[in-house]
């Protein structure tokens, strides 16, 4: 089936503005791992079918996506929010530091942001925060598959560091493996403390 291309979203921001910055993360609903957030700035919108909301490509075609992204943006940011943050601070202020980071290493004057539904209030350029911006704007869509790719990979190598909770296959996430492995073996240091979860029994 063809992708629709986005891009007529961010192409009508950008009549006012200079560039546009999209922000997303990944990883926010995960039980282990960090959460990976992605800022990426374009001057200009191109026509690329492969830039959509990361979890309708194969992990193949997200890799593919990614190098593009960051070959052809003016400017990009990924920065890792690890446990310790995430258990300090709430996964939600966590999520916004790294935000608001991104933005304003990013938003040069003139530019125009846009968050996947998350309200950074304050912030100078106004932001822009539809829910589902990964799915209709392109500079959002991008910044999703960037951060997706650099988590997966960081994931994989995670698990190659400590084996037994299958984060290779799950990237951290709550599936019914990872949970029976907690049950099982209990938390690692990499496991959010403040996350609850329940248990998958044999």
């Amino acid at each position: 089936m063809r992708r629709p291309c986005l891009g007529a979203n961010d192409r009508r921001l950008l009549r006012n503005a200079t560039s546009i910055v999209g922000v997303d993360e990944v990883g926010r609903g995960c039980l282990a791992g960090p959460v990976v957030v992605c800022g990426v700035r374009f001057e200009r919108i191109a026509r690329q079918p492969l830039i959509q909301d990361s979890k309708a490509l194969t992990a193949r075609q997200r890799e593919e996506a990614a190098e593009w992204v960051l070959r052809s943006c003016a400017d990009w940011l990924v920065l890792e929010v690890w446990v310790e943050l995430i258990d300090r601070l709430n996964i939600l202020q966590a999520v916004v530091l790294a935000m608001r980071t991104c933005v304003r290493a990013l938003a040069e004057p003139g530019a125009v942001v846009v968050v996947d539904a998350v309200e950074l209030d304050g912030e100078r350029p106004a932001i822009h925060a539809p829910v589902g911006a990964d799915a209709s704007f392109f500079s959002v869509a991008a910044a999703s598959v960037v951060a997706k790719v650099h988590r997966d990979r960081l994931m994989v190598e995670l698990d190659g560091r400590n084996p037994g909770w299958g984060w290779r296959q799950n990237k951290g996430y709550g599936t019914a493996e990872h949970r029976r492995a907690l049950a099982e073996v209990g938390r690692s240091y990499l496991h959010r403390k403040t996350f609850r979860w329940s248990p998958v029994i044999r």
